[in-house]
């Protein structure tokens, strides 16, 4: 599961990216609601947690975005945030969230909603798995197999392979996938993703990543 976090408390931010990422999951994070639509429309994740009151770009702005963008519009989101009166929630329930839930938290609960509404999720056929030709991942279990065979893949190498699968047979720039690997608020370094792709292609196959000679990266059908 690829959880895209929306929070601009860096304590909060922090704490909710090592959690979900130590729960087995995936979380990429966002300190605004202007970086955290950016990123929800250049990949794909299961589900937002999204807090109302953020710079620049307010939480129920980003639902309603969210909600009338192709890419997005069935992404289920989950509204974290210090506001709890029954105004507050209805507002967000109307701009489109699918649950709320107040701080302070109970991070076993969070996970458990988190289950829920990415179980819902119709953009996820297959319950989650991704294929291409005979590579397959599992998201969730961190799995990946070529002709059946498993295949160890490092973190970098396993959010690269994800991105790319999820958006097969479409080119992926380069600076998708630093945004992905890094997040929008994170120094990149210069080389990461062509030696994230040679690694792949080692274990995947030389032509399973095809190069875009100035354009970016796609796996083809």
């Amino acid at each position: 599961m690829r959880v895209l976090i929306v929070e601009d408390d860096p304590m909060l931010g922090s704490a909710l990216n090592r959690g979900i990422g130590q729960a087995g999951y995936l979380p990429a994070l966002a300190t605004t609601g202007e970086t955290g639509l950016n990123m929800a429309r250049d990949s794909a994740y299961d589900v937002m947690i999204l807090d109302m009151n953020l710079p620049k770009m307010q939480g129920a702005d980003v639902l309603k975005n969210l909600r009338t963008d192709s890419h997005t519009s069935k992404m289920p989101v989950i509204v974290l945030t210090a506001m709890d009166a029954t105004a507050q929630k209805v507002k967000a329930l109307d701009a489109g969230a699918d649950d709320y839930m107040t701080k302070p938290f109970d991070f076993d609960e969070l996970l458990a909603r988190l289950r829920s509404l990415a179980r819902r999720n119709p953009a996820q056929p297959n319950g989650g798995v991704l294929f291409c030709g005979d590579v397959e991942l599992d998201p969730d279990a961190k799995v990946v197999r070529k002709a059946g065979a498993v295949q160890v893949l490092t973190a970098k190498e396993l959010k690269v392979l994800t991105q790319l699968l999820e958006r097969k047979n479409k080119i992926v720039s380069k600076a998708q996938i630093e945004n992905q690997l890094y997040g929008y608020d994170e120094g990149i370094e210069s080389n990461t993703v062509e030696v994230t792709i040679y690694s792949l292609r080692k274990k995947l196959g030389k032509d399973f990543i095809q190069t875009v000679r100035g354009v970016g990266y796609l796996v083809k059908q």
